[in-house]
C-alpha cells in the first residue's frame, strides 16, 4: 500500500502558532495525538503552508472545545524554514482516496484511519507527510514525525508575531 505513495523533499518556508513566549518546535510530555498519529506511538509536529490555514486550524481547535478566541491569546506566529526529505505526498483529495480514505474534515472522531496510516508511514522511513488541512481544503498541512527530540531541517524563521487580537477567520474556513 504504502508502496504506491510518493516521496519527496519539502522545502520553503511554514507556520505554526504557539502560545505567546514558547518555543515553537518544542514537544509536549507526554506528546499529544494528531490526526496522522498517536503521541504514544510517534510524536508530531504539525505546519501549515500559510497564515490563512494556522488561523483556521486555531479556529477549527477553539471550536472543538468551544472555546472563544481570546482564551488562546496572546499567541506568536511562527514562520519555520523547513528542509526535510522523505515526505510522503498524500497532498490531495485524489491521492488519499486511492488510499481508502476522504480528504480531512474537522473533528476527532475519525482520525483512527489517519492515525493508522501515518503510523505505517513512519514505519516505513518517512520523515512525515504533507495533506490537505482539515479546516481549510485548499491549505496544506506538514506532519513531521519525531521518534526524537530533535527535529533535523527544521528550525524557526526570526522572532514571532505577537497576536493579541483574535485574526480575521480566514476564506474556506471548516469548524
Amino acid at each position: 500500500m504504502a508502496t504506491s505513495i510518493d516521496r519527496v523533499p519539502v522545502r520553503g518556508t511554514w507556520f505554526r502558532q504557539a502560545a505567546a513566549g514558547l518555543d515553537p518546535l518544542a514537544l509536549r510530555q507526554p506528546p499529544g495525538d494528531g490526526r496522522w498519529q498517536r503521541g504514544d506511538v510517534v510524536a508530531a509536529t504539525y505546519l501549515a503552508d500559510s497564515e490563512q490555514t494556522v488561523w483556521a486550524e486555531w479556529y477549527r481547535a477553539l471550536a472543538e472545545v468551544a472555546l472563544p478566541p481570546r482564551a488562546w491569546l496572546p499567541c506568536d506566529l511562527w514562520r519555520v524554514e523547513v528542509d526535510v526529505t522523505e515526505i510522503a505526498d498524500l497532498s490531495d483529495g485524489r491521492r488519499l482516496r486511492e488510499l481508502g480514505l476522504e480528504p480531512p474534515r474537522p473533528g476527532r472522531g475519525d482520525w483512527g484511519p489517519y492515525q493508522a496510516l501515518g503510523e505505517r508511514l513512519f514505519d516505513q522511513g518517512c520523515r512525515g507527510l504533507i495533506a490537505p488541512s482539515a479546516a481549510r481544503p485548499e491549505g496544506r498541512a506538514l506532519c513531521l514525525f519525531r521518534p526524537t527530540a530533535d527535529l533535523p531541517g527544521v528550525r524557526p524563521a526570526g522572532r514571532p508575531r505577537r497576536v493579541e487580537e483574535p485574526p480575521a477567520p480566514p476564506r474556506g474556513l471548516r469548524t
